[in-house]
Parts: C-alpha cells; structure tokens; sequence
C-alpha cells in the first residue's frame, strides 16, 4: 500500500479497508447497447500514467449496477426535470431551449468537447457557462446559479444525449494558457494536509482511504449522483469539496482557476466515454 509523506504527516494512517470491493475488470454497458469505454491507454499529455479509468471501475458491485439500467439510475429523475425544463419558455425573447435546438439529441457530442474555447466570447467556457449564454443573451432570461439545481439538472441532460461518445478535449491554441493553468493548479497542494490533486488520484489511485476506494478523478461521468448526499453534483462543486478535505480554503464555482481546473482534469480523460450522470459512492 502507497503511503504519503509530508513535514512528518503519514497521511497513509487514513487508508481503511472496504467491506465491498469493485470489479476493476468489469465493462460497463447502459441499457443492454450504449457501450461506454471505461479504461483505455492514457492521453500523450498525461505520461505520468499508462492507463486511465473511470471513476465506474473503483465502485463496488452494487453501485457499478445502478448505472447500467436507466430504470435503476437516480440520476435519470434529474434528466426528466430538465427535459421539461428544456421545453419551457423563459425570459423576454419568447424561447424555450427546443425552440432553437430542437430535440436534445440535437447536442450530442457537446458534452464529449467541453470546456472549450469560445471564440465569439474570447474565453474558455465550460456547459454552465455556455448554457447560461444562451440564456441570457439569447432567451433574455436570468443566468441560472453556476451549481444550482436547474443548471446540474440542465448538464446531466446534455451529458445523457452524448453517452458512449469518446471525451475530446482540446489543449492547444487559444485554451493552452487555461489549460496550464489548470494543471498548475492540480498539483499544487491545499490545506493543513498538504495534498494535491494528484496525491490522491495519480498517485494512490486504487487504494483505500477513509473509508473510499480511490478512482484517478476522472469527470467524464459528471454529472453525478453520488449516493453519500442523495443528489446530482457538478465537477466544481466536487473540486471544492476535495480542496475542503485538504482542511485548505476553497476556491468558489465559476472562477477562473476551477475553469481551468476544469479544463485540465477533463483533458486527462480523453478517450473515456462520456457517461454522465454516472452514480458515485
């Protein structure tokens, strides 16, 4: 077992066994036919490891098989919300979201790309961001909060139509300098723990530690539900309460270095499909 040494603090002491361990060899397959790739050779640019997995792969059994059947998937209830809220009309221009899209399955594969450069804007935007965009510049409505329940509920739906669909983030060009930011700031380390991102997921990434079985910290299955609160969780919202566990303060959602954390940590995951919403410990 890995252990973590930092100014005499063994942070190994915190590593507790599981009373039920994942199949890490198992295949993940949604309803009988949307195959989602759950570990493949790791992206040129994280060569700090040779495989990358999701987060799926380090459930325990029982967990894994709550996101193979849409029916057993809690996280489901929060995409019907959003397909109602998709169709509503809101704010001063008459739109609802179908009026100008269409269909949801009309944004398959955005999920897969985001966060991205957006030219129009000048900046890189994550789907919150660019969801409230278009509400805001394009339905006249008010901007949603960045985390807030209709926001998360609105991503799971985006990221349901794309499931199955291989993550492609891109790191060069206008996103580099975010993109370096964000990487930066994975392994920087937080708090009275004196813990980095990778501390956790690229270093013990399969060890046990309170209690968790650790993943790599991969996103492409975000939205989701996470059993240990009951509800749908965006990424940053889950940045913050890693960043918490370090005992270090937090940065709040939407900022510019969650965004490029964002940025970095989706990019370590291209190849994994999308999966979201996923269903988490």
């Amino acid at each position: 077992m890995k252990l973590l040494f930092r100014g005499g603090v063994v942070a190994g002491a915190l590593f507790a066994a599981l009373a039920a361990q994942a199949d890490e060899e198992a295949n993940l397959v949604i309803n009988g036919d949307i195959e989602i790739t759950v570990r493949t050779d790791a992206p040129e640019h994280v060569a700090q490891l040779g495989t990358i997995y999701s987060g799926w792969v380090f459930r325990s059994d029982e967990t894994q098989s709550l996101q193979m059947d849409d029916f057993e998937n809690p996280g489901m209830i929060f995409v019907d919300d959003a397909i109602d809220a998709w169709n509503t009309v809101d704010g001063t221009a008459g739109n609802s979201c179908a009026a100008c899209h269409g269909e949801p399955e009309s944004l398959a594969g955005v999920r897969a790309v985001y966060p991205k450069w957006n030219d129009e804007a000048e900046e890189v935007r994550t789907i919150a961001m660019q969801v409230n965009g278009c509400r805001t510049e394009r339905m006249g409505a008010e901007a949603w909060k960045y985390d807030g329940k209709e926001m998360i509920n609105m991503e799971a739906l985006i990221a349901s139509v794309s499931r199955g669909m291989p993550v492609d983030v891109a790191i060069d060009g206008p996103a580099q300098s975010m993109w370096e930011l964000g990487r930066e700031i994975y392994y920087t380390r937080f708090g009275q723990l004196d813990l980095s991102c990778a501390n956790c997921h690229e270093d013990n990434y399969g060890n046990n530690i309170r209690s968790d079985h650790l993943s790599q910290g991969q996103i492409n299955g975000f939205p989701t539900y996470r059993l240990k609160n009951a509800q749908l969780n965006g990424v940053q919202s889950r940045f913050r309460g890693c960043i918490r566990d370090t005992r270090g303060e937090t940065y709040g959602v939407g900022v510019e270095e969650l965004i490029a954390l964002e940025l970095y940590v989706a990019s370590r995951g291209n190849g994994l499909s999308v999966e979201g919403p996923s269903v988490r410990n």
